[in-house]
């Protein structure tokens, strides 16, 4: 079975919804794939069309680990097993709160606007997605809306493995799903058009919704998705960051892009914890790079599930592999070089998906990471490698010198005075911006030269 599109999907799976008995429902779409499908549903019920967004709490030390999860209106929701054994005292929590609230309610603004959010108390919730991996977001908006008060919980998708469709059944009061294939690869793979949804086409279906926009605008086209418009709220002249969705091998992938216009490339980041968008260095790095005019790619080699697996986090191969997907699907989107940006195990994956005989990378960065996990595949990088160490890291330099002479591109070993592995002497960070922006501009062409 598969799928034309989104809106094709959608209205398949309103008919199998509109089959149950439904009191009082409220459709909620989980962004940004899942909105175009919750439209259709919604349109089939005579229902409220709403968002329900969810953000992970992540152990401080490990922030790929989760011990808890919060929904809008303050709903917090911890896993004590966790938060015990990882010994988040209730100070850390507040703090990772605080910063989580503060980007869900900056994307729900970006949605919603001004507009309030549709009520769910007492009534049927039936939260749809455009597909289903692993179920673990789709889990924890299940719970979420019921902290909210919903009478009853539907999760509604049009494919989902059987695995994740056995784990919803025990959150959801009910699931509808019209396909659960045994070999399940990717959500994408059962589409015949799965182009990203735009921010932009997320706010024109709910206000559509509510009767606040038009009932027949231009719809997106497809594939224009990141970049084709600017964040609401963006500032003029100022690249907007686009949250996109990345499908490789069996998961998806979320990520952020910021593409300046001109651009003569984008630097693809890599983190070894799968956290290169949480990853407060990765984001300086990243905003440095953008005041030049680069585009930066920040996303999740691995999903919160697979984080947490120490095992995952070295396995190189599989990095490298979800780090050239995201490249090939960055190359169908945007058709600039790309360069990669690796930190922790992630450098190590940089240069072997670098080392593919069809990379075809414009240049390789590695801050504090472990280019040595690379191994044999050192030898095959052509692309201009630059190695940035601290100098009093004392375990990682010398690995970084050694694997600086198996390299037989041209590279370099930057070592910066003082700095431990991460980079948290004043100025050690600037220092990374700065050695970074000077390599990826020298080896684009087109990029005005850092000074």
């Amino acid at each position: 079975m598969r799928f034309t599109d989104r809106v094709s999907a959608g209205q398949q799976l309103a008919e199998a919804v509109a089959r149950l008995s439904l009191d009082d429902p409220v459709v909620l779409g989980l962004p940004r794939g899942g909105v175009p499908v919750a439209h259709e549903v919604a349109k089939a019920l005579g229902a409220p069309l709403d968002v329900v967004v969810v953000r992970k709490l992540g152990v401080p030390s490990h922030p790929e680990l989760g011990f808890g999860a919060i929904g809008e209106g303050g709903v917090r929701i911890l896993n004590d097993s966790v938060v015990a054994g990882a010994r988040v005292g209730p100070d850390a929590q507040a703090r990772v709160e605080e910063t989580e609230r503060a980007v869900l309610e900056e994307r729900l603004r970006r949605y919603r606007g001004e507009r309030p959010a549709a009520p769910v108390a007492g009534r049927t919730a039936v939260i749809v997605d455009d597909g289903i991996a692993t179920g673990s977001t789709a889990l924890v908006a299940c719970r979420v809306v019921r902290a909210h008060g919903a009478a009853r919980v539907v999760m509604a998708v049009p494919v989902a493995p059987p695995d994740a469709v056995r784990l919803l059944r025990t959150e959801a009061d009910e699931v509808v799903c019209l396909y659960t294939p045994d070999w399940f690869s990717a959500v994408g793979q059962w589409y015949d058009d799965f182009s990203q949804t735009s921010d932009d086409e997320v706010t024109r279906l709910l206000a559509e919704s509510r009767g606040t926009g038009p009932e027949s605008g231009p719809r997106a086209e497809p594939g224009a998705g990141p970049g084709a418009a600017p964040a609401p709220g963006a500032s003029a002249g100022q690249p907007a960051e686009q949250a996109v969705r990345i499908e490789v091998d069996d998961v998806q992938l979320d990520g952020d892009l910021v593409l300046p216009e001109g651009a003569p490339g984008v630097v693809v980041f890599a983190h070894g914890s799968g956290s290169s968008r949480r990853s407060p260095r990765n984001r300086a790095v990243a905003a440095s790079l953008n005041r030049l005019g680069l585009g930066t790619l920040l996303f999740d080699l691995l999903t919160d599930e697979e984080g947490g697996n120490r095992e995952r986090v070295f396995d190189i191969p599989l990095l490298a592999r979800r780090l050239s997907g995201a490249t090939e699907w960055l190359r169908r989107v945007h058709a600039r070089p790309v360069c990669y940006f690796g930190a922790s195990t992630g450098a190590a994956a940089a240069l072997h998906a670098a080392a593919e005989p069809d990379a075809d990378v414009a240049a390789v960065v590695s801050r504090g990471g472990r280019p040595d996990l690379a191994g044999d595949r050192l030898a095959d990088v052509r692309a201009p490698t630059l190695l940035i160490v601290g100098g009093a890291d004392a375990p990682v330099l010398p690995l970084n010198r050694r694997a600086a002479e198996q390299l037989r591109c041209e590279h370099q070993v930057e070592v910066v005075p003082g700095a431990t592995h991460l980079f948290e002497e004043p100025g050690a960070m600037r220092q990374v911006e700065e050695l970074a922006g000077s390599w990826f501009t020298a080896h684009l062409p087109g990029a005005a030269v850092a000074g």
